[in-house]
């Protein structure tokens, strides 16, 4: 899941390094038609899965109030992309970027915060988890 937001992260990245006039039209449709619906699935794995078996772990060996900032996160993502999804859609159909300046701000915005989101979790919460099914699968 990680893999393909990063690709993605990567797309938007491209899209914000286009602006303000060699945007693909193309591209904005494609990525406003998967953002959303690859945030949900991401986002309820890690909360019906990942989320749960870290915090089935003892407190010595995970960070207090972890997965309910990372679950905060999620929400503001999902707000954020809402927004970035309703302005790609419009591209998409018009081929005009009202404001290339903010429209690329908030691009960079996402895609560094998406980026670090899953930095922290690929650094903290998956080898933690990781382990644990390592040692005892049945327990967790």
């Amino acid at each position: 899941m990680h893999e393909r937001k990063l690709t993605l992260c990567s797309t938007l990245e491209d899209i914000a390094d286009s602006l303000p006039e060699r945007v693909e039209r193309l591209t904005c449709l494609t990525v406003a038609s998967a953002l959303l619906p690859l945030l949900h699935h991401a986002h309820h794995l890690e909360e019906t899965i990942i989320f749960p078996a870290y915090d089935a772990l003892p407190d010595a060996t995970k960070a207090a109030g972890t997965t309910q900032r990372l679950r905060i996160e999620h929400v503001e993502d999902e707000c954020f992309a809402d927004e970035l999804t309703e302005i790609l859609f419009k591209i998409g159909r018009e081929g005009e970027v009202a404001n290339a300046e903010m429209f690329g701000f908030m691009l960079r915005g996402f895609f560094e915060g998406t980026r670090r989101h899953i930095a922290f979790e690929s650094e903290h919460i998956a080898p933690i988890v990781r382990a644990a099914f390592a040692k005892a699968p049945h327990e967790i």
